[in-house]
C-alpha cells in the first residue's frame, strides 16, 4: 500500500491550535445547548398531547392535562406549601443573616477563620452529604415531616449564603458614616435601621432573591424531612414521576411544565435585580480597600 503524497508547490494548511480548540469548544456547546433545548421542547408538547407513540409530534393537541395534573396532584395545596416555606426561610435567614454579616465584616474575634471555613461548608457540599445526619436529628426531635422541620433543613445553607452575600456588602460602607450618626446622637438600633439598612437595600434584596430560587429549587433536603402535607413542588414533582401508581405521563409533563414556568420566572426576577459577576467582582476588590 503506496502513501498518497502531497503535490509539489501545495502550501500545506494548519488551523492554529488555539483556534482549533476553541472551534471544539463551540461545537461542544452548542450540541449541549440544542439537546437540552430538544429535551425541554418534547416535554412542553408531550404535556399538550393527546397521543403521542410515532412520528414528530403528537396525534392531537389539548389543554386538559393541565387542568387534571391540578385536580389529581393537589397543585394548589403543593404551591401554597412551596411558597409559605420560601417565605418564611428568606424571612429567618435576612433576619439572622444580615447581623450575622455585618458582624463578621466589622469585628475581628478569635476563631473567625473557623466561623467563615464553617459558613463556606454547606455552601460548598452537596446538600446530601449533611441531609441525611441532619433528617436523622430532625427525626430524633419529631420536626421531620412537618412544616417546620422543612424550614429547618432548608435554613441550613439559605442562612450561611445569606452571610457570604452580605459581608462584602458591608465592607464596602465607610465605617465613618456609623461613627458620624452616633456623634449626631443616634442610637445603634437607629444606626442599623436608619443608616445601614437603606444603604444595604440591594445587597440585602440580591440575597433574599438568591434564597428565594434556591429554596425553590432545593430537593435533597426537602426530600429527606417533608412528608405529603409540607411537600414543596419540585419533591411533588418527583413523587408523581416515580412513586408506584398509574398516572398519564401528559400530567406529569404538565406538572414538570408549571415547575420550569415557575423556576424560570424566579430566575428572570433574580437576575432583574442581582448580577453574579458584580458579586464575585465586590468580594475581590473588598480585601483591597
Amino acid at each position: 500500500m503506496t502513501a498518497v503524497s502531497r503535490p509539489a508547490g501545495l502550501p500545506r494548511v494548519r488551523l492554529p491550535k488555539g483556534r482549533l480548540s476553541g472551534w471544539l469548544v463551540w461545537i461542544s456547546v452548542v450540541f449541549f445547548l440544542v439537546n437540552l433545548f430538544a429535551l425541554i421542547l418534547s416535554v412542553v408538547v408531550n404535556s399538550f398531547g393527546t397521543r403521542w407513540f410515532a412520528g414528530w409530534l403528537p396525534q392531537g393537541f389539548t389543554g386538559a392535562w393541565y387542568s387534571d395534573a391540578w385536580s389529581e396532584f393537589a397543585l394548589g395545596d403543593v404551591l401554597t406549601v412551596t411558597l409559605e416555606i420560601t417565605l418564611i426561610v428568606v424571612a429567618l435567614a435576612l433576619l439572622i443573616g444580615v447581623p450575622a454579616g455585618y458582624a463578621l465584616a466589622r469585628r475581628d474575634f478569635p476563631g473567625k477563620r473557623i466561623v467563615m471555613f464553617l459558613l463556606l461548608l454547606p455552601v460548598l457540599l452537596p446538600p446530601i452529604t449533611y441531609g441525611i445526619p441532619l433528617a436523622t436529628v430532625l427525626y430524633k426531635v419529631h420536626l421531620a415531616g412537618t412544616m417546620t422541620g422543612v424550614v429547618a433543613a432548608n435554613l441550613v445553607p439559605a442562612l450561611p449564603f445569606v452571610v457570604l452575600v452580605m459581608t462584602p456588602f458591608v465592607e464596602q460602607i465607610d465605617a465613618n458614616v456609623e461613627s458620624a450618626a452616633r456623634m449626631c446622637g443616634a442610637r445603634t438600633r437607629q444606626v442599623f435601621t436608619r443608616v445601614l439598612v437603606p444603604l444595604l437595600l440591594p445587597g440585602i434584596l440580591a440575597a433574599g432573591i438568591l434564597v428565594l430560587v434556591r429554596t425553590v429549587a432545593m430537593f435533597e433536603l426537602t426530600f429527606l424531612v417533608a412528608d405529603a402535607d409540607s411537600q414543596t413542588l419540585i419533591v411533588a414533582l418527583y413523587s408523581a414521576a416515580f412513586t408506584p401508581g398509574i398516572r398519564a405521563a401528559q400530567a406529569i409533563d404538565a406538572m414538570a411544565v408549571i415547575y420550569m414556568a415557575l423556576s424560570a420566572v424566579l430566575l428572570i426576577v433574580a437576575l432583574m435585580f442581582v448580577n453574579p459577576t458584580q458579586i464575585v467582582a465586590q468580594v475581590r476588590e473588598a480585601p483591597a480597600e
